[in-house]
């Protein structure tokens, strides 16, 4: 357990840090579900909406350091990929 005062106060930031992380990751993780529902609907409106949304959320989190840079390019591209099978498939 932490002893000295600097030890206690950086234990306090991470907790207050990692809540706030918790709420962006979320966040992200919702758009990502929204775009899925759009994607297995079938609509590429919606789909195409959702995607922008969608990437406009993974790199926000990506500038916050919620999610790694390469990770958040990986996520878009696997996105922009499946909303272009879907566009092309229609």
């Amino acid at each position: 357990m932490a002893n000295n005062p600097g030890a206690k106060k950086a234990i306090r930031k991470i907790e207050r840090r990692t809540e706030v992380n918790k709420a962006r990751r979320s966040r992200v993780r919702t758009y990502l579900r929204k775009f899925e529902e759009a994607v297995a609907a079938g609509d590429v409106k919606v789909a195409t909406a959702a995607f922008v949304e969608a990437q406009s959320e993974l790199m926000r989190a990506v500038t916050k350091g919620v999610v790694h840079k390469n990770t958040g390019s990986r996520k878009v591209s696997r996105l922009a990929a499946r909303l272009k099978k879907l566009a092309t498939a229609a």
